[in-house]
């Protein structure tokens, strides 16, 4: 089984491209996020003819989550269990759902914008209740992963130069313990390999050449419970991706899992 993560930067913008590479990467299930279309806009059509069933958590504005997959879409659950409000709404951040055997979360993980801002303070709350509502799963027999931007990198070498990070978020000490309370629950980061140069970075910025200097970052994520990690025989940063006229400033991060090792 091939199973992806995908900030697309809006799937209808970028439609023709995530199509293209469903075709060529020959993937099963892709964890997506950053819709920014409503669920009533979503391109089901297009994408049943490449086989793929869809579950969505959008309403239109700038997030939105989805899944899709070739191998079954069992016991989708929308949303964020326990998952706090920003603004009196819960944010369509997170949808889960089981493929093929296995228990997959696509997630949107809330930005913070700057450490002072309140928003900063809800991707910490949400951090915390995504932590609480895995664990069982986590902890449990299934295969279990929970995919997607997580908005933090995890460590000083998951940024291309730390000096230009310090104060801002995505690197601050309380958002890196959010990630190891969340791996705490029985997760383990599923580390890919780079494409090009030494570090998988998985976001670059549309400003100043960031993608072609490789000024990057790797915040977008794959956190697998032992059944899982054990099945995975491949992990990488699909770069070409990034590369060209309409990309996202996300790459795909591709793993592939063999269920009967």
């Amino acid at each position: 089984m091939r199973i992806a993560t995908y900030n697309v930067n809006s799937i209808t913008a970028r439609l023709p491209r995530l199509l293209a590479w469903l075709e060529s990467s020959g993937t099963d299930v892709v964890c997506i996020q950053e819709t920014k279309c409503s669920a009533e806009q979503f391109p089901y059509e297009q994408l049943r003819e490449l086989g793929y069933e869809a579950a969505v958590n959008a309403t239109g504005r700038w997030n939105g989550v989805a899944l899709l997959s070739k191998v079954g879409l069992e016991d989708v659950v929308t949303g964020l269990p326990g998952g706090p409000d920003y603004e009196g709404v819960q944010e369509p951040r997170a949808i889960s759902a089981t493929c093929g055997g296995v228990r997959v979360w696509s997630v949107y993980v809330p930005n913070g914008r700057e450490v002072e801002h309140d928003h900063y303070g809800y991707k910490l709350e949400w951090f915390r209740s995504l932590a609480t509502a895995v664990a069982e799963d986590a902890a449990g027999p299934r295969p279990f992963a929970v995919l997607g931007d997580f908005n933090v990198a995890p460590t000083d070498e998951d940024v291309y130069d730390p000096a230009v990070f310090a104060g801002l978020t995505h690197v601050t000490p309380a958002e890196r313990a959010a990630l190891e309370a969340l791996r705490a629950a029985g997760l383990s980061d599923v580390f890919p390999r780079a494409l090009k140069y030494d570090r998988p970075y998985t976001f670059w910025d549309y400003r100043m050449l960031a993608f072609p200097k490789n000024k990057g970052m790797r915040i977008d994520l794959v956190y697998g419970n032992e059944p899982f990690t054990k099945a995975v025989t491949d992990a990488y940063v699909d770069r070409e991706e990034r590369k060209g006229k309409g990309a996202s400033d996300h790459a795909p991060v591709v793993v592939d899992l063999d269920l009967e090792r």
